[in-house]
């Protein structure tokens, strides 16, 4: 079993939670954090500054494809940031978590 972290921006606090709250609830992930950041970016051609919120998933690379799913279906951006990168190393007993709250 692969484990991998899946990151989302999202613009306020209550999508954040909605997003967090609702995979977990559904078991596509076993734990979401939110995080505020300060984001610099490009968009319609011009620089934009704002603060956000980032969500990090923690989930089985099985869960992507339903994880991605269910960002797109819940996320107002017109073009969210959702990637994934994958866990390396992982403590084994965490991992046995991990893989006993998800269902994917």
């Amino acid at each position: 079993m692969k484990l991998i972290a899946v990151y989302t921006t999202v613009a306020n606090i209550e999508e954040a939670r909605k997003i967090a709250n609702l995979l977990v609830e559904r078991k596509l992930v076993a734990c979401a954090q939110i995080s505020e950041i300060e984001s610099y970016y490009s968009w319609d051609g011009a620089l934009q500054h704002d603060n956000e919120y980032r969500v990090l998933l923690k989930t089985k690379e099985a869960c992507y494809p339903a994880v991605e799913a269910s960002i797109r279906e819940l996320h107002s951006y017109e073009l969210p940031a959702i990637h994934a990168l994958a866990l390396e190393r992982v403590y084994e007993p965490y991992a046995a978590w991990v893989e006993a709250n998800t269902r994917c």
